[in-house]
């Protein structure tokens, strides 16, 4: 069993045999005829299809228009950044006097990447796990 006739139940027909069981086959001039009528019935249901569905889409559509930008003026080790960020990007930001880290302290490379360095470990912690298997 082909799996269209699986899923469907029914044998899948090709393009040369759109037409019913019963109908008498085509052939020649009628045949093309018969398949590019079958044709443009199909791209008809597809454009209804679209249709329906960009109706559905433009429910939820709601017209925004942007008219305001910021653009940063970064040092020059951040050159790789892109300077203008649009207004609805931008959050308001209460910061911690006592998180802000120097820029000179952070050497950014080439790539926007850096490397972590651990300052203090604050908690250690020691398990051992067969211990803990036999406890279950």
């Amino acid at each position: 069993m082909a799996p269209y006739e699986a899923l469907y139940g029914r044998k899948c027909r090709s393009s040369t045999s759109w037409f019913k069981v019963r109908e008498p086959k085509l052939f020649g001039p009628d045949l093309v005829h018969h398949a590019i009528e079958k044709v443009k019935l199909i791209q008809e249901w597809l454009r209804t299809a679209q249709s329906r569905q960009k109706s559905y889409a433009d429910i939820r559509r709601r017209e925004l228009e942007f008219q305001v930008a910021y653009e940063l003026e970064l040092p020059s080790e951040l050159q790789a950044v892109h300077p203008v960020f649009h207004i609805s990007m931008l959050r308001k930001c209460v910061g911690d006097p006592s998180r802000i880290v120097p820029v000179d302290d952070i050497q950014v490379t080439e790539n926007l990447t850096y490397e972590e360095e651990s300052v203090v470990i604050l908690d250690r912690q020691v398990r051992n796990s067969e211990t803990k298997m036999w406890l279950q």
